[in-house]
């Protein structure tokens, strides 16, 4: 039995994880059992509830990161691998560098490559002047949020670059390691993040090269 004891939660609100634990439960049928689910899931609402200024949207978000943690253990575990190279970009705040990262590596490696990110210090929304960046390369990062990293996610990374986090970012042995010293975009416009999204993008197409993964036009 796990010792894990479950916070509180309002009553809409678990209605709303245990819809949520019916999925992941379809998601990782003969993967994990429902005790895992269920904890990762909660674990997972935790870690936004306690900053969160609007909880609609936890149960949702909460699904989404315990789904992300639930594959990267999968990984870990070697219950579900496909050989495919996995990319952890990380932060401060997850807001800015490390989200446009995650944009552009999705954008470019499609199914060739698995990409996460994280930060030290999550923030409580994606930087706006950076999503519409984004936006003007044809890349929609809108639905990401700030997330912590997690010890499963960065076990199952074989790459965690790094962005300024300093001595806050985890650290595992075997794993290949990379700083990627970059301005913070915090509070800049768009014009003043271009040439920081631009410079991402290179470091990323670098990457998929360095990873042998061809980058999709």
């Amino acid at each position: 039995m796990s010792d894990y004891t479950r916070a509180a939660v309002p009553l809409d609100q678990e209605y709303a994880l245990k819809v949520a634990a019916t999925r992941l439960a379809r998601d990782f049928e003969g993967v994990f059992g429902v005790e895992t689910i269920e904890r990762f899931l909660h674990t997972s609402y935790e870690q936004f509830a306690g900053r969160a200024t609007v909880t609609n949207y936890l149960p949702l978000l909460s699904e989404r990161f315990a789904k992300q943690r639930l594959s990267a253990l999968a990984r870990v575990e070697g219950r579900s691998n496909d050989g495919t190279p996995a990319v952890l970009f990380l932060c401060i705040h997850n807001a800015g560098r490390s989200q446009m990262a995650l944009g552009f590596f999705e954008h470019y490696a499609g199914n060739g490559a698995v990409g996460w990110s994280g930060g030290s210090e999550p923030g409580d929304q994606v930087n706006r002047a950076a999503i519409e960046a984004m936006k003007e390369r044809g890349i929609d990062i809108s639905a990401e949020y700030p997330k912590p990293w997690t010890d499963e996610v960065v076990r199952a990374a074989d790459v965690v670059i790094t962005m300024g986090c300093g001595d806050a970012c985890p650290v595992f042995p075997g794993k290949r390691y990379e700083e990627w010293v970059l301005d913070d975009p915090a509070g800049w416009d768009v014009s003043g993040i271009r040439p920081v999204r631009d410079e991402i993008e290179r470091r990323v197409l670098t990457l998929l090269d360095q990873l042998g993964v061809p980058a999709r036009t």
